[in-house]
């Protein structure tokens, strides 16, 4: 058994014309996105993870636990874990309720960790207890499959691009929810997506997948500000920076917030001076000037220093990696721009970012 915390995965496994290899160590707190694109092996990770999938080489440790080994075998229904899916799967023939009650039950009361009521404060689903699942919409459907998959009390919580069956509408009914998941519960996440603005949101470590290999593993922010990394985001090439209400201007429905490095203006999403968020600043939102510049409508102009160059998706694009004191940003601009403005790394620059352009 071993002692270390967090969670220890090492598969190898062939699948679809790929082999999954991977040797990862994972937080043991917090949301972990495994991101990539379609067939890249992040559902294959996530079934032998839950040993839906039994790798042909396979080691996986969870807090100290050892559930999986080339000698010791632990099956899904022994590991103390919860999966939510792409489809809800729920019980056509019981109601909500009692659904949850299914979930429930596979736990012993001694061993219950969070009860029905949490949950469904947690989720906003009281009102649909009654309901039957035909009757539920999209998201109101996944949210009663991640309530189930909770009162199992899991140790660790799997999710397989929940988001993906629902439209724009119901994606951002439910968003909230997941989010809530994210900042109330002490319970570690590893969630599938292929969507940048979900993993923006959510995401607090980050696994890049590319053929059955991850190509980068760290904390989002950093990660997602590197130049190398091997999948391209193209229009969401961005960062994601974590930072605090300061100052609410009520008048104008704008909220300052801080992060290490300085201060921008952003929409006010209504949350209250001291409230943590996170701000999402993409790279196409970004314009660069060798001092700094007034009588522009542009809300924020912050120092930066240029850290690294180097191309981009498109020969005539050129990306920089910045750092605004203890935060990294990226800008994307012409190479002719940057070589009339002489850019090079350790050139001290002023950053203008729009206020519209930042997604709390």
């Amino acid at each position: 058994m071993s002692t270390t915390p967090g969670i220890q995965a090492r598969f190898q496994h062939r699948y679809e014309g790929f082999t999954l290899d991977v040797d990862l160590d994972l937080p043991g707190k917090g949301v972990t996105a495994l991101f990539g694109p379609s067939g890249c092996g992040k559902t294959t990770l996530l079934r032998c993870m839950a040993g839906l999938t039994r790798a042909g080489q396979g080691q996986l440790t969870v807090d100290g636990v050892l559930w999986q080994s080339e000698s010791h075998f632990l099956p899904t229904h022994q590991r103390p874990l919860g999966y939510v899916f792409q489809e809800a799967n729920l019980f056509a023939h019981l109601n909500v309720q009692r659904n949850l009650l299914y979930g429930q039950a596979r736990v012993p009361s001694s061993a219950r960790r969070i009860g029905l009521d949490s949950v469904v404060d947690l989720l906003g689903i009281a009102h649909l207890l009654e309901r039957m699942p035909q009757g539920l919409s999209g998201g109101e459907r996944q949210r009663v499959a991640i309530a189930r998959a909770l009162l199992t009390s899991p140790r660790l919580l799997l999710m397989d691009e929940p988001l993906a069956a629902l439209d724009i509408a119901r994606k951002n009914e439910f968003l909230p929810y997941l989010e809530r998941l994210h900042d109330e519960l002490d319970i570690p996440v590893v969630y599938v997506s292929h969507a940048p603005d979900e993993v923006a949101r959510l995401a607090d470590h980050i696994v890049v997948m590319q053929e059955g290999r991850a190509v980068a593993v760290g904390p989002l922010g950093e990660t997602l500000a590197r130049l190398d990394l091997p999948i391209h985001l193209g229009e969401d090439a961005g960062v994601v920076l974590r930072a605090v209400v300061v100052e609410r201007d009520t008048a104008w429905h704008l909220a300052r917030v801080e992060f290490p490095g300085g201060s921008l203006w952003v929409r006010d999403g209504g949350q209250p001076v001291g409230h943590a968020v996170r701000v999402r600043i993409l790279a196409r939102d970004i314009s660069i000037a060798l001092a700094p510049v007034s009588g522009v409508s542009i809300q924020n102009c912050l120092g930066a220093t240029v850290e690294q160059m180097a191309g981009d998706y498109h020969p005539a694009l050129s990306l920089l990696r910045l750092r605004i004191g203890g935060s990294p940003l990226l800008a994307r601009l012409t190479r002719r721009s940057a070589a009339a403005l002489a850019l090079q790394p350790g050139k001290q620059v002023w950053v203008q970012i729009k206020a519209v352009a930042l997604i709390g």
